[in-house]
């Protein structure tokens, strides 16, 4: 049978149920595995957000985006850590996926090689966040000068230095983008690495400053790097940065949903379960905690579902106001929710062998993922009185 979305949901509900049975050992770790992203990669998630006619299987926002955001929704029932570096792989072919631009060859034939890099099984991700910066990707501080080395990739060869952190992914991915000014220039713009197989002790480029240690999404090794001189590739699209951030955000803002999204939903299934029992005897007050957790979880797939409804729209500015309108309800309401059955389920929940205190914390991450909630909010707030924002 081909491959088609279908196929590959239905991979991920079955890989879901098996980390399901693993999550007491899941929580506990502080690394990632790399079978993990081997059986997510042969169940064809790599393939998801390459169009169609490049071998893939995207068939554009109104028909693919829903499907794209489930998968990584079920997945993050099974393991959050997992599902969000692993969604970091089609929110970073956003870039190049959501902006065709055929006057430009240039572009178009780096579309054409991020596209067959994924379908070759490259894992993509992200080290673009850079201390003090607030995750403005447009305060970067990285300085990019022209490279001697001939390119891994169409586009032109550049050497990027600059302090990076939250490199989700780091020792998993194959390549990430990071962000930098070039000589010469005043705006900064998107450079790919080529990190398989890059050591990080400072003599191919990268420096390993600090492993993550992160209270929530623990296992992401989202390690803080030194760049100094590392070889990469510019990213080739002529003109500013903006349109492109733009046509990819609603995009990366509904794949991370989706991932705090499925926590919340496996939280207060499990919840649900446990109380089921001695719902009679549970106190008034816990009796409204619940009800309250029930709605919030109500409210935030509401949300969720018109964020993707916006983010398939075909105004650029209201798709991104829609898609992060949603990302900051459910980032919200995630917490409210684990808060309130952390209250009715009892102290026990804080405990670290209580799924319960990991998920809390796990849900806390979604305000602080590109765009995090001061940045969030200045977009939201810069397109909340566009014609059609109020809808």
């Amino acid at each position: 049978m081909a491959l088609d979305q279908e196929a590959v949901a239905a991979s991920a509900a079955d890989v879901a149920g098996a980390w399901r049975a693993d999550r007491t050992e899941r929580q506990a770790r502080r690394h990632l595995e790399r079978a993990d992203f081997d059986r997510l990669r042969d169940a064809g998630l790599l393939r998801l957000p390459v169009p169609v006619d490049a071998g893939g299987l995207w068939a554009g926002r109104a028909r693919s985006l829903g499907p794209l955001c489930g998968i990584y929704r079920t997945l993050a029932a099974g393991d959050p850590s997992v599902a969000l570096v692993s969604s970091m792989h089609p929110a970073v072919v956003a870039f190049w996926l959501a902006l065709p631009d055929p006057a430009q060859p240039d572009w178009e034939e780096q579309r054409r090689a991020v596209f067959a890099s994924a379908l070759a099984g490259d894992q993509w991700g992200t080290i673009t966040s850079e201390p003090g910066s607030g995750g403005d990707i447009s305060r970067s501080r990285a300085l990019a000068e022209p490279g001697t080395d001939p390119p891994f990739m169409a586009g032109p060869s550049y050497a990027v230095t600059g302090d990076k952190h939250f490199g989700s992914g780091s020792g998993i991915t194959d390549r990430m983008i990071t962000t930098a000014i070039p000589a010469g220039e005043d705006e900064p713009t998107i450079f790919v690495l080529d990190v398989r197989g890059r050591p990080w002790d400072g003599s191919a480029g990268l420096t390993l400053v600090s492993e993550w240690d992160g209270i929530g999404m623990a296992a992401t090794q989202s390690h803080a790097m030194r760049l100094d001189g590392a070889p990469s590739v510019r990213l080739a699209r002529e003109g500013p940065l903006d349109p492109v951030t733009r046509a990819a955000g609603p995009l990366i803002a509904m794949l991370f949903t989706a991932v705090v999204l499925g926590i919340v939903d496996e939280a207060v299934a499990l919840a649900r379960t446990r109380l089921r029992p001695r719902a009679d005897d549970l106190r008034a007050y816990e009796q409204v905690e619940w009800a309250r957790a029930e709605q919030d979880h109500w409210l935030a797939v509401q949300a969720y579902e018109g964020g993707l409804r916006a983010a398939a729209g075909d105004d650029p500015d209201l798709a991104l106001h829609g898609s992060l309108r949603a990302k900051q309800a459910v980032a919200g309401l995630a917490e409210d929710t684990l808060r309130r059955l952390s209250r009715v389920l009892g102290g026990g929940t804080l405990s670290r062998r209580s799924p319960f205190s990991h998920w809390f914390e796990d849900v806390r991450a979604l305000g602080f993922l590109r765009p995090p909630w001061g940045l969030a909010c200045d977009n939201l707030f810069a397109t909340s009185f566009l014609p059609g924002a109020e809808g």
